[in-house]
């Protein structure tokens, strides 16, 4: 399904849901970030990305900036070393996912968007150690589809596929529901003293600015208000190509404050002189909101289980100082590999 989003001002032609977002089961419907990416692990993976057509990196990061907001005014902040964006790239992460994928079915890779898995497949362990009750993963079933609100199977109903493998490495995200499980079935946190992973909310908007308020490349995070001093978090803007600017809050979801809403502080935040200044004329083309890892190092549990390993924000591999998963997300699928192939050869 393809969304028209109509603009009220003439200076701006309508833009198209696909412009911002894949269609909703294409590879990358799920994914949603600011995003500023490091190339390390697309380097390492794709030497001649920058050769490829279509790709779309194409706005570097020009200048990183760190601002401190009060309600009324906002000031430059000494801006971390290890945040510095030098040679990243501001970019639609749905949109490279999506460009990702494309290259993958091309080189073979079936990929089934649009399907969620709904549960894993266990069997017994196959090591002879006599163990019954040890278990090893075998596959996962994804999830049914025709089902009403009461249970009721519907004319469209589909059962959910099994798909049966040597190998079943998990990279649902943040807080996935088969991650969950095999964590807890398997004992992965408790077995090497890993910290209680922890999590932020972050709500985002992309909003398509004048020109005269377009600064490409310019990457801002702010502290301060709309949060109080017993609320963890911060903001984001991003000046990406073509004209887009993203911008959103993360807020710790260890809020203590029960009224406390991070979607109502996105507005908020949104009426401070500095915003009214570049997004008068503007207009919003998109939104959403995600869950972010925050846990770092103390709460990565262990990485792998009988039959597979956890990648990527399903093994809570978020470097926070830096505000950066997604080559480390890359660059994790890519090591799973390379040792699932070794193991699977030997």
């Amino acid at each position: 399904m393809e969304i028209m989003l109509a603009s009220a001002n003439p200076a701006f032609p309508p833009i198209r849901s696909t412009d911002i977002m894949p269609r909703l089961a294409n590879t990358g419907a799920h994914t949603l970030s600011g995003a500023v990416i490091e190339p390390r692990a697309l380097d390492e993976l794709l030497p001649n990305w920058a050769e490829m057509d279509s790709h779309p990196l194409t706005q570097p990061a020009t200048s990183s900036t760190m601002r401190w907001f009060t309600s009324k005014r906002s000031f430059p902040m000494p801006h971390p070393p290890q945040m510095s964006n030098k040679g990243n790239y501001i970019l639609s992460l749905s949109q490279f996912t999506r460009w990702l994928g494309g290259i993958a079915e091309e080189m073979g890779v079936e990929i089934y968007p649009g399907f969620a898995g709904a549960r894993l497949v266990y069997g017994n362990d196959a090591s002879g150690d006599g163990d019954a009750k040890k278990k090893n993963v075998t596959g996962v079933v994804t999830n049914e589809v025709g089902v009403d609100r009461a249970g009721r199977l519907k004319d469209t109903f589909e059962p959910g596929m099994q798909f049966n493998a040597k190998l079943t490495l998990l990279a649902e995200g943040a807080h996935g529901s088969l991650t969950k499980s095999v964590i807890r079935d398997f004992d992965l946190r408790k077995s090497i003293g890993a910290d209680e992973q922890t999590y932020g909310i972050g709500v985002k908007e992309v909003w398509r600015v004048k020109p005269d308020n377009y600064r490409p490349g310019e990457v801002i995070h702010t502290m301060g208000w709309p949060f109080d001093w017993k609320t963890y978090g911060g903001g984001f803007v991003y000046h990406m190509a073509d004209g887009l600017v993203s911008l959103g809050l993360v807020a710790g979801l260890d809020y203590a404050n029960p009224y406390f809403s991070p979607y109502r502080s996105l507005q908020q935040w949104k009426h401070h002189p500095y915003f009214r200044q570049l997004l008068d004329g503007g207009e919003r083309v998109a939104y959403g909101a995600r869950v972010i890892n925050e846990g770092g190092v103390q709460s990565l549990p262990k990485l792998f289980f009988p039959g597979g390993a956890l990648i990527g924000c399903s093994a809570g591999l978020v470097n926070v100082p830096k505000i950066k998963g997604t080559h480390n997300a890359m660059k994790s699928g890519m090591l799973a590999a390379e040792a699932g192939f070794e193991q699977l050869m030997a």
